[in-house]
């Protein structure tokens, strides 16, 4: 098995050749530092990755000739998973948070959820909101639906409606999605 432990190289695979795996009789050859040297032999190119006690990297392998770089392999590995690891970190992904009603919710209870509401678009997050009916309640849904557009009335300015109220069985769904505005952004009073 090579050095490193890769085995032997499947034909398409993306694993990276090096040192001796390189197949190509002569490469084009960019040193330590980073200048062209030019298209030298494979057998000159590896010399000089010895000599300068670095890896012969295989950059590109499709080109006419290969392009091969002298590097500390072990070093450029290190590096791409650490801007991969500093990438994924930076990332922040969208949750669906989702906030449940009922046609007579008081007003104390509704301010409590519309400032959780409020939080969760302005944290970049959706918000679901669901209205549930219970029993009589079926035959009164224009209560259901003056309050989801009391909600989406209130939550105007940190988010727009992305999918308006619809009935699913016995609750009324209505998904709101943050504004993309920054902050500062605001109406003038009147």
């Amino acid at each position: 098995m090579p050095e490193g432990g890769f085995g032997i190289k499947k034909e398409g695979s993306k694993k990276t050749r090096i040192n001796d795996d390189i197949e190509a009789e002569s490469v084009r050859l960019i040193g330590a530092d980073g200048e062209q040297v030019g298209i030298v032999s494979i057998t000159e190119a590896l010399k000089a990755a010895q000599e300068a006690k670095l890896d012969l990297v295989e950059i590109a392998p499709d080109a006419n000739p290969v392009v091969c770089k002298i590097l500390d392999y072990g070093k450029h590995i290190f590096e791409a998973k650490k801007g991969k690891a500093a990438a994924k970190k930076k990332q922040r992904r969208m949750q669906v948070k989702e906030i449940k009603f009922r046609p007579g919710t008081e007003d104390g209870d509704y301010q409590v959820k519309l400032r959780n509401l409020t939080r969760f678009l302005n944290d970049g997050d959706k918000a679901k909101v669901t209205l549930r009916f219970r029993g009589r309640e079926m035959a009164h849904q224009e209560l259901g639906i003056d309050l989801l557009k009391r909600i989406e009335a209130d939550l105007a300015e940190f988010g727009t409606v992305e999918m308006f109220p619809k009935m699913e069985g016995r609750q009324l769904t209505m998904v709101l999605a943050p504004n993309t505005k920054k902050k500062g952004t605001s109406e003038a009073t009147a």
